[in-house]
């Protein structure tokens, strides 16, 4: 089982990822606190994790490479997945180094489809 640390403060969100994510292969870790998402993934050996653009003060740009500086210390880079508020806001995700990203409100095909994505180009 895969485990997907999910960060976000928001409960529509996470109900929707959790919807989006029903599925055998997938086990959902929920983790508000922006300040400790970085250990989160490690704490949960996440092998991804999806993270809301706004979590407490702290804004999607700076929880990715959070997430990323804390996964690549362990010896493994974490992919994340960043939930967009609108599509103009993927430049964020792109410079923040997202391995992806989607737009909220999300499919559960396309979330699906963006997280295994994620966990084939990270076995490579």
């Amino acid at each position: 089982m895969t485990t997907v640390l999910l960060v976000t403060d928001t409960p529509w969100v996470r109900d929707e990822v959790h919807a989006a994510l029903t599925a055998p292969e997938f086990s959902i870790v929920d983790h508000d606190d922006s300040a400790t998402a970085g250990t989160a993934v490690q704490d949960n050996e996440a092998a991804v994790a999806v993270v809301d653009l706004q979590v407490g003060s702290m804004g999607g740009m700076a929880l990715v490479r959070s997430i990323r500086d804390a996964s690549m210390k362990a010896g493994a880079e974490t992919p994340v997945v960043l939930l967009l508020d609108r599509a103009a806001d993927a430049f964020i995700a792109k410079r923040a180094g997202a391995a992806r990203w989607v737009t909220k409100p999300v499919s559960a095909h396309e979330l699906q489809s963006t997280v295994r994505e994620c966990l084939a180009a990270s076995e490579l």
